[in-house]
């Protein structure tokens, strides 16, 4: 069983920056967007990954966003 009462894994969202920075409709479908798990207890700040963007053609940092 794990310990405490909340899970230590938590999902979370990753969105491409530079598809937002270029001025893209966010509820557009022009927006990369990744869903991952993180633990929580490990990694307490937002989650940064270098992932493909298929609207950039290429690999950008993709950050963590609120749901």
């Amino acid at each position: 069983m794990a310990k405490g009462g909340k899970d230590a894994r938590v999902t979370v969202i990753l969105q491409c920056t530079s598809c937002v920075r270029k001025g893209i409709n966010k509820r557009s479908t022009g927006i990369s967007r990744y869903i991952t798990q993180k633990n929580r207890h490990n990694t307490s700040s937002r989650l940064e990954l270098r992932k493909f963007c298929p609207c950039c053609l290429k690999h950008t940092i993709h950050r963590e966003i609120k749901k």
